[in-house]
């Protein structure tokens, strides 16, 4: 192949190049809303759309006491930090439409000061869109002290809309230690 051939068949190439890694670099910066997305469509990480505000709506919700739901509350940390994460409440029965409140500790055994945050999941996925939370440890980080140890608490309810067959709902949290990032946002 002679060398006025080659020369724009190069140029193409890298120019192709060039485009990938661009179109990369934008999905790149595209991930997070994408992911915020599907999470509020398919109710993964425990959010959809329509929970928190049809939690904080006005209208009163009606109890449905021909129906009792089971709920199970299951804590994790993350990468074996050294935090004790329990649930105080580890399973409640409730009737849909009821607001209940759950509890769980949180301790830091460390000896400095740390900044850490729940993610929330809810189990089976059909049913994350029926759990709709008022309060929740989980919408915040939540600054611990050297040792301390403290009570939380998520009141939601669930939604008499959901499907019949689903008659138990696993709420859990996995716990991860953001102290590095909490200290650059300062």
């Amino acid at each position: 192949m002679t060398e006025a051939r080659k020369k724009p068949r190069n140029r193409f190439h890298v120019l192709r190049l060039v485009g990938t890694v661009a179109a990369m670099f934008v999905f790149g910066f595209a991930l997070v809303p994408l992911y915020d997305v599907l999470c509020d469509i398919t109710g993964l990480n425990g959010r959809s759309s329509n929970g928190f505000a049809a939690a904080e709506s006005s209208e009163p919700r009606q109890v449905d006491t021909s129906r009792t739901i089971t709920v199970e509350i299951v804590t994790t940390v993350n990468s074996g930090a050294p935090w004790d994460f329990e649930a105080v409440t580890e399973r409640l029965e409730l009737h849909p439409g009821e607001f209940v409140t759950a509890r769980v500790t949180a301790s830091n055994r460390e000896q400095r000061a740390k900044t850490v945050q729940a993610v929330p999941s809810v189990l089976p996925y059909k049913a994350a869109r029926y759990v709709h939370k008022t309060a929740c440890f989980c919408f915040d980080q939540q600054p611990f002290e050297a040792g301390q140890t403290r009570e939380m608490p998520v009141v939601f309810t669930v939604d008499p809309e959901l499907p019949a067959e689903v008659d138990t709902v696993t709420m859990s949290y996995t716990l991860f230690e953001l102290t590095d990032t909490a200290a650059k946002g300062r």
